[in-house]
């Protein structure tokens, strides 16, 4: 048996994928000899990312078998596809059939947003999210008079983007990239979103100040790196956010808490905010898109909602 023969059984039944999604996820131990790979579409490129060092030798069969579907459901486009290897801190991207569009805009849900393949460890645009995000448009939809969201750690904007599609009033965007936050604005742009968000670049922990001048908010959401060396470590950092959201939350709002540490449980998060936070009620946890099943919830992205009380 080949170790990775479930990725090219996964392989040989795609379809063409009508928008940017994970189409296979060993990272969730599910799949025995798949751990390192994760096989990714970002129209009109596949990324493949292997979270070990990886030869020639083992990468042929799986380029072969994915260059052969390509051409079954997509005869005559051009097959693009792009190879991370990569750990906790550092990535290495290299392009080895096709190109990369340059912008490269892709859709998820209804919306478009610019990604970067072949630079950094993040690609611009989280595909695991992506049942927060619907979390986020559905629960505005169903509340027309929702004023005020605070997006903190919004990297590239996407939760912004969703809210006020949904029909949010206006969204304030914290993150201390201002390049992250640059390519949010031209997400916003993409979308056709010309104003009621803003865009602050600020270390969050240094600005709670104009924070809460500008709340209180009826949603808040934190997505923040479960560890950034001199930004954000969630064993010690994650804390100080949940002691603000009391004081930063409007009567009856939410706030959506996100946390994709394999470390670290959902306990970690309900422990604490039952002791820091005790006065918001826990109200669900998401769950996370299929294809990112996961041997241990524990281990998968969480994303938990909380309730502030009624006036």
């Amino acid at each position: 048996m080949i170790p990775f023969q479930a990725l090219l059984d996964a392989i040989a039944t795609l379809e063409l994928p009508a928008e940017a999604q994970r189409v296979f996820h060993g990272r969730g131990g599910l799949f025995p000899g798949c751990e390192q790979w994760s096989l990714d579409y970002f129209t009109p490129v596949w990324l493949l990312t292997s979270f070990q060092p990886v030869n020639d030798e083992e990468l042929a069969p799986i380029q072969a078998a994915l260059a052969q579907r390509w051409g079954r459901i997509a005869p005559g486009q051009a097959f693009n596809f792009a190879l991370q290897t990569r750990d906790d801190a550092r990535a290495e991207t290299r392009l080895l059939s096709g190109e990369v569009p340059d912008p490269h805009v892709v859709s998820a849900q209804g919306a478009l947003y610019r990604v970067h393949l072949l630079r950094g460890l993040n690609h611009g645009f989280f595909l695991d999210m992506a049942e927060g995000r619907r979390w986020v448009h559905e629960h505005i939809t169903a509340r027309p008079g929702l004023k005020k969201v605070l997006n903190l750690f919004a990297y590239t904007c996407a939760f912004s983007v969703v809210a006020l599609q949904a029909g949010a009033r206006q969204v304030i965007n914290v993150d201390m990239s201002g390049g992250a936050l640059s390519i949010g604005k031209q997400n916003h742009q993409l979308n056709g979103l010309s104003s009621d968000a803003s865009f602050l670049p600020h270390d969050i922990f240094k600005s709670w100040g104009t924070i809460s001048r500008r709340g209180p908010y009826d949603l808040i959401i934190l997505d923040p790196p479960s560890y950034q060396k001199g930004s954000f470590v969630a064993e010690k950092d994650y804390a100080k956010l949940m002691r603000r959201l009391p004081d930063l939350l409007a009567p009856d709002g939410h706030a959506l808490l996100c946390l994709n540490s394999p470390r670290l449980g959902a306990a970690f998060l309900q422990e604490q905010m039952a002791a820091l936070a005790p006065e918001l009620a826990f109200v669900e946890r998401v769950a996370n898109p299929a294809v990112y099943a996961d041997v241990s919830s524990d281990r998968a992205l969480k994303v938990l909602v909380y309730k502030a009380p009624s006036l």
